[in-house]
């Protein structure tokens, strides 16, 4: 069954990664072309926890035994740092529990909350024992009286975990002893006691915390409810079962006014509940089951706020990231009105849990206090009633999930791994207001995408990080209008729009980025946050992306087209730069559109690459981008760049007087001489025969006076074609010399090659045929060989092979005959049946030479054998018919 299960899996892996969705940015910015601001110190790493003061004007930055002081309008300026280093006893235990020196065993900074306007709270690993102290901004130091950070802050540097200052108070997930084995949501308050959750797996069972944040109801709710603080994580299932360990993504809440129990619960959340988070695709049953930030975008009222996560499935390799969105509102529903879990034991099998049908308690368990409980003489969780609380700290999962928006994800990546997330919302000049995600990957990057009614578009992907790891903090800042990315190696600024680098209003357009509109009286894409507002009605902004709207431009003239001159057979590069990943690259030449088939055509992403430019290949060369927008449901083209190709043809010499003498081994070499009888002719290669020189003398003109010494006459020397034209005084096309060089040269080297395989076979085929490796035909062909150089022999030789024939003929025939002979006989014909003539060639000669001599005619010595051919007859093939 487990197996079973397994492969349905893992065939929805493999369609989910295969016909998922794809979304593309449609521009992409390199580190390198962008005008970023990084902040680093040599020697300091881990730049992973950003506190952004917006009183301040500052960026809090917690570092490897550090913290900095930045400008929040520009990183690159430190106003102020301090050290927080481990004490040598501290590190001497570390060390002794296993953990490493040189990194783990260090202090990590990893809590930066603001207390009031004087001071921080911030708080460190410190070696596997976790402190916390205030840090004074007058003069940026630490107080030097530090807390136990037990509960506030991760042993491990690596271990997941979420802070929140809400009200002097600080309100945590993390894990409470060393070995991480004992996770607490807790609450520390300087006035009043620690409150935290139940140690229990139903509770809490191996969660990894990613965010925590407060969400203000109590001032518009007519009901009087709290205020509540939201704690995002993933954990592992206890209501399902599986061959491993399932993740479930998961949203508790606890009420701010919480006391905790008077009795049962004492010291403990009397609020605490928790419910599924729901990502999936609904088309193809697919989860994503873990999430890895939140961020929660809050409106003007409670009931507006939006919350953003980030999501991937457990199995990383389906490479899918998706964002999801959930209604505050609906997220209230869940917590207020849904059923609860509880556990049910079945008979051989593991503990799950259903749907608990039972009587609720009343007044809710979980809710905060309300005006009816005020009502009740209720006023406080320390006046529940134990019924209430005791089915809180047995039921603390709810059934119902909490859906997306829209149910299903509002963004889809392939390929991608998102880690971090922020969202702003943006007016347009539409007056509509949109919201703008931020999405940090794995990879350094960060895609910007825009939520439209049919869908988001990402806009753009921004490398932010020079290496290819991971942003571990990103964080938005309203008021200067940047992006502050935290990783391992630096932190880094960027502006939140990049306007200013799209070249025109197509391009401004169709980028559909509601922080940009085109100027036309400046002629340049402009952030509208920047703009005067009284140029804001002149702007051109079309968030479907028609680019229609932008002022028609004239088109471009063929004069004014790039001049591009190549020498014959060498390669042309023709540039074009398209900035959409949207768009489709379309090049023309002479008014044709080109195509991968065309020949020595290569359509590569920069440009087109024309190799062994020909004389056919000249003209104008046109770069077309087509991109289609969605929203507006049209294709736009416009023409990128524009090229004139032609030859760099060297320059003809001019027809000339001279001697054309033919230089061969049979010609004389007087004729070099000249005698004013030459024929006048072009200085080409194609008119001389294929087997001779051609040498061409300029003859100077007649001299009238002898003692003047004529010039040196120039000689020019040139291979001819191997080919002679039809006539010599026909026009040639111009073509190129290395292209026909190249195409002589590969004939020859064709045809040298045919023949000299040609005659390793027939040297395989003749060499073979002499060894008798092949068949009777070839050994005929042998034997006819061989026979031309004993001719005298001849007659001797085939009389052995007819006689041989003749013997097997017979053989057959007395055997068929006379099938009941004596066993001798029948042995001895079939003897000579299986005779292969090795055997038999002593009597033939065996291939040797005859010892008598060839000059005497007497017929006793014309015999080289003594064979008696009437007692023993002739079986084989080098048989002399004449001894027969």
């Amino acid at each position: 069954m487990g197996f079973g299960v397994l492969g349905v899996f893992l065939g929805l892996l493999l369609e989910v990664s295969t016909h998922g969705p794809q979304a593309v940015p449609r521009t992409s910015w390199r580190h390198q072309d962008l005008d970023l601001m990084e902040f680093s110190e040599p020697g300091i790493f881990n730049y992973s926890t950003l506190l952004l003061s917006e009183k301040q004007d500052a960026l809090y930055v917690g570092a490897r035994e550090a913290i900095f002081e930045l400008s929040k309008k520009n990183v690159t300026v430190r106003n102020n740092k301090v050290q927080w280093t481990v004490a040598d006893k501290a590190m001497r235990m570390c060390t002794l529990k296993g953990k490493s020196k040189e990194r783990e065993c260090l202090n990590y900074i990893r809590v930066l909350q603001v207390v009031d306007d004087e001071q921080l709270y911030v708080c460190g690993t410190h070696a596997f024992q976790p402190q916390c102290d205030y840090l004074n901004l007058a003069d940026f130091s630490l107080k030097g009286q530090p807390e136990d950070g037990r509960g506030k802050c991760s042993f491990d540097p690596s271990q997941s975990f979420t802070t929140v200052m809400v009200d002097g108070e600080l309100y945590s997930g993390t894990a409470y002893n060393f070995l991480g084995s004992e996770p607490i949501i807790s609450r520390y308050s300087p006035y009043q006691p620690l409150l935290r959750t139940e140690y229990s797996t139903s509770w809490l069972n191996e969660p990894s915390f990613v965010f925590a944040d407060v969400v203000r109801e109590r001032r518009n709710r007519a009901d009087g409810e709290d205020d509540k603080i939201y704690y995002f994580f993933t954990e592992v299932s206890v209501e399902y079962e599986f061959f491993g360990k399932l993740l479930i993504p998961r949203v508790a809440r606890v009420c701010k006014g919480d006391l905790g129990g008077q009795r049962t619960l004492q010291k403990k959340w009397t609020s605490f509940l928790k419910a599924k988070l729901v990502c999936s695709m609904p088309e193809l049953n697919f989860v994503f089951n873990v999430v890895h930030d939140v961020f929660i975008l809050k409106g003007t009222d409670w009931r507006d706020t939006v919350i953003y996560g980030v999501f991937t499935s457990q199995w990383g390799n389906v490479g899918l990231s998706a964002v999801c969105a959930y209604n505050m509102t609906v997220v209230e529903d869940v917590f207020s009105k849904g059923k609860y879990m509880q556990k049910a034991t079945v008979e051989q099998s593991h503990t799950k849990w259903v749907r608990y049908n039972g009587i609720t308690p009343s007044p809710r368990p979980g809710a905060c206090i309300n005006n009816l409980m005020r009502q009740q003489n209720m006023s406080s969780s320390l006046h529940l009633p134990d019924k209430t609380l005791q089915f809180v700290k047995d039921h603390p999962l709810l059934e119902d999930p909490v859906l997306p928006i829209g149910n299903g994800p509002r963004l889809i990546a392939k390929d991608v791994n998102y880690t971090q997330i922020v969202v702003e919302r943006v007016t347009a000049l539409d007056r509509n207001i949109y919201d703008v995600i931020f999405t940090g990957t794995d990879k350094g990057v960060v895609h910007k995408s825009v939520v439209f009614e049919e869908g988001v578009h990402i806009v753009e992907e921004i490398q932010l990080l020079k290496t290819s790891e991971p942003i571990k903090t990103l964080l938005l800042s309203s008021e200067t209008r940047s992006l502050y990315a935290g990783s391992d190696s630096s932190v880094v600024q960027s502006p939140t729009a990049f306007c200013g680098r799209y070249p025109s209003c197509d391009d401004c357009v169709l980028a559909r980025d509601p922080y940009c509109a085109w100027d036309p009286h400046t002629a340049a894409c402009v952030n509208i946050v920047d703009a005067p507002s009284q140029r804001l009605r002149g702007l051109i902004q079309s968030l479907n992306g028609d680019a229609d709207k932008c002022p028609s431009v004239s088109g471009r003239l063929v004069r004014d087209y790039q001049r591009v001159t190549v020498k014959p057979g060498s390669s042309a590069e023709l540039p074009c730069l398209v900035q959409s990943n949207l768009a489709q690259v379309m090049w023309k030449s002479n008014g044709s559109v080109l195509t991968e088939a065309s020949r020595f055509h290569l359509i590569g992403e920069n440009g087109l690459l024309i190799y062994s430019v020909a004389p056919e290949d000249q003209g104008q060369y046109e770069c077309w981008s087509v991109e289609w927008a969605p929203a507006a449901g049209k294709n736009f083209s416009r023409l990128l760049a524009g090229y004139v190709l032609s030859l760099d043809l060297p320059p003809r010499p001019p027809h000339q007087t001279g001697h054309v003498t033919t230089t061969q081994e049979s010609t004389s070499t007087h004729a070099a001489e000249g005698n004013g009888m030459t024929d006048r002719v072009p200085l080409t290669s194609d008119h001389a025969p294929p087997s001779f020189t051609a040498t061409v003398i300029f003859t100077p003109p007649p001299q009238t006076d002898s003692s003047l010494t004529p010039p040196s006459s120039s000689t020019i020397k040139f291979q001819p074609k191997q080919h002679l034209p039809p006539s010599v005084n026909a026009p040639r096309p111009d073509k190129d010399p290395a292209a026909e060089y190249l195409q002589h040269n590969n004939s020859t080297a064709l045809l040298f090659l045919f023949l000299l395989f040609f005659l390793l076979f027939l040297a395989a085929l003749a060499y073979n045929c002499y060894m008798q490796y092949l068949p009777a035909p070839c050994l005929r062909v042998r034997a006819a060989l061989l026979g031309n150089h004993k001719s005298a022999h001849q007659p001797e030789y085939r009389a052995c092979e007819g006689g041989l024939m003749e013997a097997s003929a017979t053989d057959k025939i007395n055997m068929t005959e006379q099938p009941t002979q004596n066993g001798s006989q029948s042995t001895q014909n079939l003897r000579a049946l299986r005779d292969t003539g090795y055997e038999t060639e002593p009597e033939c000669g065996n291939g040797r030479i005859p010892s008598h001599s060839f000059g005497d005619d007497s017929p006793s010595q014309q015999k080289p054998f003594d064979v008696d051919c009437e007692s023993q007859s002739i079986q084989f093939a080098d048989a002399d018919e004449n001894y027969c």
